[in-house]
């Protein structure tokens, strides 16, 4: 009997992640045992499609390395959930196998967006700001909800509330970037926080780095007020799905 278990499986250093946008995730685990000197010898990696097919098995390598192994099976697409596991055997022959972990693919693509960039009708100047901006949607399911995602991001800050429920912990989302390069965007699992018949999703911005100060810059370095973008996708019980997605009706 093996002396050992496998924990802190991670895809690109998180547990079970949602919006992963690296076309190979990398995955990693750890070998916790109180045997001196063990160590491991191979490993085995197997990825599941959401249907249970086995997508990518890296059959038995005679490694030592158990972080920044990347994916090398089939392209994945956008919103895709896998399940992986590992196998290890540590230098008595002995193996074990993980419990099953996961990830889901993000947007992969621009079009994949449904989601128009809205902001408000007040700028502040080099000097001055303006009262944060809020933005609210009302909408109406009309079937039981079986999963729900949540894409959002912002040029500033946001933080998002469904039905009047902060979305997620993050403080300062989405964080520093350097805006014409990239926005980051944030994927949460929102599907507790809708009930069937009214919801309302809703956004309170801040100018953040975008146009608030930067080091001795002054403000507006990037633009002279925030903007949001969001996108929430509904898988009802039934299969069939709804979008809400930011526009002028917000």
């Amino acid at each position: 009997m093996a002396s050992f278990t496998l924990t802190h499986l991670r895809c690109e250093y998180r547990e079970d992640p949602l919006g992963i946008d690296e076309l190979r995730p990398r995955l990693a685990w750890r070998m916790r045992t109180r045997r001196r000197g063990a160590r491991q010898t191979a490993y085995r990696i197997t990825v599941r499609d959401d249907a249970g097919r086995t997508i990518w098995d890296s059959g038995r390598v005679e490694s030592d390395q158990s972080t920044q192994i990347a994916y090398a099976g089939p392209p994945l697409r956008s919103r895709q959930r896998v399940t992986w596991r590992a196998r290890v055997w540590d230098e008595r022959g002995a193996s074990v196998q993980s419990r099953p972990a996961g990830w889901e693919m993000g947007l992969l693509e621009a079009s994949d967006w449904s989601a128009g960039w809205i902001q408000g009708g007040l700028a502040g100047g080099p000097r001055t700001m303006v009262p944060a901006p809020l933005f609210r949607k009302s909408f109406t399911l009309d079937r039981p909800v079986a999963s729900a995602r949540l894409y959002v991001s912002a040029l500033g800050l946001f933080e998002a509330r469904l039905n009047g429920r902060r979305v997620g912990e993050d403080a300062l989302a989405p964080g520093w970037t350097e805006y014409a390069r990239r926005v980051r965007y944030h994927v949460y699992d929102v599907g507790d926080l809708l009930t069937e018949g009214e919801n309302t999703i809703g956004a309170l911005l801040g100018d953040g780095w975008y146009c608030g100060h930067v080091g001795f810059q002054g403000r507006q370095r990037y633009g002279d007020r925030p903007r949001l973008i969001a996108q929430l996708e509904v898988t009802h019980a039934d299969g069939s799905r709804a979008t809400i997605a930011t526009d002028s009706s917000w």
